[in-house]
């Protein structure tokens, strides 16, 4: 059995000399080391031998393991480093080359033009503020003016989740809550941008889309001062040479309202397709805060006045671009971002 044990070491280490590759060794491994290998038959004839032998021939045994794991173990890193040497030398690679470029991220049109609003009234004393999106009827609708029966919910249809709880329509419950915090301290100037949602879906209008707007609270706040406000804020965004102009409207939560219109971003007013040759593009919504909503909110109407407006970020992104279609801002698409 010692002579077979040492035949065994001589023929695996032959065997793993001859093997070319590492599947080969692996064989080899299996035929010697394995179960059910050459060693292992071995050691299973130990149970003939006398009490005298069987320590001796079980250590030549171990010894015998050990010293073809280990030569074992020699030539699976030169085959190694072999098969790595022969790839490198098929695979030239030049390290002078320049790497590839990473394509880096960039704003998103809607967030960059949002950065430069919040810049422009932050600049005029604005605070920006943030409020739930999840809102209860009372402050997305009755707090603003808006009783249940009043036929101005039908403009702002919306998604509900409960008789009282709804998913925003506008952005004017923040002004609502804000008022109702800090009543009667003035001045109180926000602006309030997020997520609003409507049942709408179209080429200009989106389910789930963006507004910011805005709220000045304080004494003797007049017409005169959201006027002023608004036409900085459309020289800043379209250009200096903008116009304005203001149409009488309604809003439940204003009195007076009116609509907000710009000299056409594409002709500068003379008139084109975009602006159907009437020179203006409307733009936003605005108006004197309703003394109700004064009241509601915790403010003297007598005491106090303020003005408010809103705007689509959508619709003003849609302008800054030259965008038709306000889908093409949800898609995600690179082709489209890119040239932006």
């Amino acid at each position: 059995m010692e002579d077979k044990l040492k035949a065994i070491a001589r023929e695996a280490k032959i065997c793993l000399d001859e093997a070319s590759d590492l599947k080969k060794l692996n064989e080899i491994r299996v035929k010697y080391l394995g179960k059910k290998g050459e060693l292992t038959k071995v050691l299973r004839g130990m149970g003939s031998l006398s009490a005298e032998e069987r320590p001796r021939i079980g250590q030549l045994a171990n010894s015998v393991r050990e010293e073809l794991e280990e030569y074992l173990e020699r030539r699976t890193d030169e085959l190694k480093n072999k098969e790595l040497e022969e790839r490198l030398s098929r695979e030239k690679i030049d390290v002078t080359l320049p790497g590839k470029p990473c394509m880096l991220g960039k704003m998103h049109p809607l967030t960059r033009i949002q950065g430069e609003i919040e810049d422009i009234f932050t600049g005029l004393g604005f605070n920006v503020v943030e409020g739930p999106e999840i809102e209860t009827d009372y402050y997305n609708f009755e707090a603003l003016n808006i009783p249940k029966d009043h036929p101005a919910r039908d403009m702002q249809d919306t998604f509900f989740t409960g008789s009282e709880v709804l998913l925003r329509t506008h952005t004017s419950p923040i002004q609502v809550r804000t008022m109702e915090a800090a009543a009667p301290r003035v001045p109180l100037k926000i602006i309030a941008p997020g997520r609003v949602y409507r049942k709408d879906d179209d080429a200009t209008h989106s389910p789930m889309f963006h507004q910011i707007e805005g709220l000045a609270v304080d004494y003797r706040i007049t017409f005169a001062d959201l006027k002023g406000v608004l036409k900085v804020f459309a020289e800043s965004m379209f250009g200096s040479e903008t116009r304005t102009r203001f149409r009488p409207s309604y809003f439940p939560f204003t009195e007076p309202s009116a609509e907000v219109d710009i000299s056409c971003v594409m002709c500068g007013g003379k008139g084109c397709r975009v602006c159907s040759g009437t020179g203006w593009l409307e733009v936003l919504g605005c108006g004197s805060v309703h003394p109700r909503v004064l009241e509601i909110s915790g403010y003297d109407s007598e005491q106090y006045t303020g003005f408010a407006f809103g705007m689509g970020l959508e619709r003003i992104t849609m302008l800054k671009y030259g965008i038709d279609d306000l889908r093409l801002l949800f898609e995600n698409d690179l082709r489209f971002l890119e040239q932006i």
